[in-house]
């Protein structure tokens, strides 16, 4: 995976970010999701980097081989906050003030904290399978405690952790084939560690306390995302199911927004990787695919 990449570490404040970079031209940012690690991107990325792009796949702090402090009964350690801040710390150690952005599931929550609390940093952001966790809840129906009871499983102490350590293979299913044997022997060995699955769900704890107040605070304060936004979302996923067209919510938080579906799974970057990395590229790159195939109602601005 990764042909001609680097791989880093970097001891930033409480954690320790593993990182890989490579690529020549503008800096782009991929942050996975939950409960994948960098290797997740290793499809895209090199498409990224033919498109001309320097780009950066870190592991998310407690994720990977990415290590956060000990876990604090009011979860700020793994926060989005501080998630946003190894990532720009990250950047500037590699070089780059300024760089896009692309997050996807739990990665997208931090790629939405980075543009809000670092707006100076991100020149363009794209958020993939997601909403904000406040919009989540808000709307919470039958249906999205049917399908996402996990989110509030995972928030509860310490009976996850005796759950998923149990029987990680049993809990977290991956297939070699679609994901990669590369990829998914690296997940594997993240998920049977305890340290990873007690990080995991600091971040599940963090989001339903920490990040929804930090939300929520933006939200009175009439704090929005200032960079240009694209919003994906897999149509073989239950984002649009649950509600609707997902660019109707994030226009609240984005002004300046464009998106649609992508036909796929849940796990995009792994699945459709061609269709991710133009859609990404033309983004990152200036070109607005959404206006070149359905002219200017396209672009949900």
């Amino acid at each position: 995976m990764f042909e001609g990449f680097e791989i880093s570490r970097f001891e930033v404040e409480d954690a320790s970010i593993f990182v890989r970079h490579g690529g020549e031209g503008p800096p782009v940012v991929l942050l996975h999701g939950h409960p994948r690690t960098s290797a997740t991107w290793h499809r895209v990325a090199p498409l990224l980097v033919r498109r001309g792009f320097t780009v950066v796949c870190p592991d998310l702090r407690g994720y990977g081989r990415s290590r956060g402090p000990v876990p604090t009964a009011d979860h700020t350690g793994y926060s989005k906050r501080a998630v946003a801040a190894d990532v720009v710390a990250v950047m500037r150690r590699l070089g780059h003030s300024r760089f896009a952005l692309a997050g996807h599931d739990r990665g997208s929550s931090v790629a939405l904290r980075l543009a809000l609390d670092h707006p100076d940093a991100v020149s363009k952001v794209a958020l993939i399978d997601s909403l904000p966790v406040t919009e989540h809840l808000s709307r919470i129906t039958p249906e999205f405690a049917t399908q996402w009871w996990h989110w509030f499983f995972f928030a509860q102490p310490d009976v996850p952790e005796r759950v998923i350590n149990a029987d990680p293979d049993s809990w977290y299913s991956g297939d070699p084939r679609s994901m990669g044997e590369e990829n998914h022997a690296e997940w594997r060995e993240a998920t049977r560690n305890p340290d990873v699955v007690r990080g995991m769900l600091e971040d599940y704890r963090a989001g339903l306390t920490v990040d929804r107040r930090h939300e929520e605070e933006d939200r009175a304060a009439g704090v929005r995302i200032r960079c240009p936004a694209l919003v994906l979302w897999s149509l073989r996923d239950d984002l649009e199911d649950l509600y609707g067209d997902p660019l109707k919510i994030w226009r609240a938080w984005a002004p300046d927004l464009r998106g649609h579906g992508i036909d796929s799974g849940h796990h995009v970057a792994e699945q459709a990787p061609e269709t991710l990395a133009s859609s990404l590229g033309d983004f990152f790159a200036g070109e607005d695919a959404d206006e070149r195939r359905d002219g200017p109602s396209g672009a949900a601005g």
